[in-house]
């Protein structure tokens, strides 16, 4: 399989104007919520790195700036957020039992359209991580169905069931759903819902958003730059396929002459593409990585559960042929003091988060440094200690 050739930083020239256009992962933060989660991981990794780092203000409804200074250079990064808290919400603001069957549909189209078997297949970890949300709640509506049938199960007198149903409610909302939260379970259902919808493509409103996307990143990508970064987390990776795959297929002549970086931070696409029903999102997928403008490059982490670990996405969506995405592992306990850590460890979704965070410590890998760093974005796909010594 071809790879795409990361470029050496050592033969690079530093970057001095950057764009970068970023599509996080599914959570409930606005541009206003992810200006300021930017803000925050800047002071972090710029204490790390000893750069001076400055976020401007946040504009609603347009990018913000970024300066860094390292020594006598000086990079300027103009950054475009694409956040779905729009589809976040209209998937998450439900109703309990809408919401609760909304999900188990959601999870049942995945089982048919062949997910759960190539979850397993490619990433088993993915795949107990898909199955761990509904399992859960199953076993809890089990619970609340034995509690409220106790009464017969007892031999006791019908009149018994008012509050042995009115015990079994209780548990269920407050005391299981409140142990719950801290797993963000019925969040996840709502992910599984615009999972199967970004791969179906069926909802009016997705498409919509979908378009209005394309036309922002069209004007981000017309405006000068030394290099422009498109980076995705998470579900956002599904989101910038279908975006910049549509630009790719369109206007090709939009890349022309650009240096295009394409990163994924444990990229979800094949949550999405290995549906069935995800022919756009596949086609895509093969059009970005046909496109001799754009290097793409995958972060992965093996701690990291909520991914692809180590998998081709480019032949999995059909096209072994085409040049592959490079991948780059980190390790996460590398970016964090030990207590830092250890605090987080055991909590998937906040692992998960790191990527698009603030490090602690110098490491091969730092959100901050590749986004409005003075290295080119592709060297992070042969970062190494070397390099980390010389910035």
């Amino acid at each position: 399989m071809n790879q795409k050739t990361a470029i050496n930083p050592v033969a690079t020239p530093p970057v001095e104007k950057r764009v970068v256009l970023h599509f996080p992962g599914f959570e409930p933060l606005d541009s206003k919520a992810h200006h300021a989660r930017y803000a925050r991981s800047a002071r972090q990794s710029a204490k790390a790195w000893s750069l001076d780092v400055n976020v401007g203000a946040f504009r609603e409804g347009g990018p913000f700036d970024v300066s860094c200074g390292a020594e006598k250079e000086t990079t300027s990064t103009r950054v475009f957020v694409f956040d779905h808290n729009e589809l976040v919400r209209r998937y998450s603001d439900k109703a309990l039992i809408q919401r609760l069957a909304s999900g188990y549909a959601s999870a049942a189209r995945v089982i048919v359209q062949g997910g759960l078997v190539g979850y397993f297949r490619h990433a088993w970890r993915f795949g107990l991580f898909f199955v761990f949300p509904f399992a859960l709640v199953l076993l809890a509506l089990a619970l609340s169905a034995t509690i409220a049938a106790a009464p017969s199960l007892l031999g006791l007198q019908r009149w018994n069931l008012l509050w042995s149903v009115l015990l079994a409610v209780v548990f269920f909302r407050f005391v299981f759903l409140t142990f719950a939260a801290r797993f963000h379970t019925l969040h996840l259902f709502a992910d599984w819902d615009l999972a199967v919808a970004l791969a179906k493509l069926d909802d009016p409103a997705i498409v919509r958003w979908l378009d209005r996307c394309k036309a922002r990143v069209r004007d981000a990508l017309r405006e000068d730059a030394d290099e422009y970064v498109i980076t995705s987390h998470s579900m956002g990776s599904s989101v910038a396929c279908h975006v910049v795959g549509m630009l790719v297929e369109d206007e090709p002549e939009l890349f022309a002459d650009k240096r295009v970086v394409f990163v994924t931070l444990g990229g979800a696409i094949l949550q999405c593409a290995l549906l069935r029903s995800a022919r756009s999102l596949r086609a895509r997928v093969g059009a970005i990585a046909r496109n001799s403008q754009i290097f793409w490059l995958e972060i992965h982490c093996l701690t990291d559960v909520i991914h692809f670990y180590k998998s081709r996405v480019v032949a999995l969506c059909g096209h072994a042929d085409a040049p592959q995405a490079s991948i780059a592992t980190i390790r996460m306990r590398h970016m964090l003091t030990k207590e830092h850590y250890r605090k987080i460890r055991r909590d998937l979704l906040r692992v998960h988060r790191q990527y698009v965070l603030g490090s602690d410590l110098r490491s091969a890998f730092d959100f901050t440094l590749m986004t409005a760093g003075p290295l080119p974005a592709a060297s992070f796909a042969d970062f190494n200690q070397d390099w980390i010594a010389r910035t």
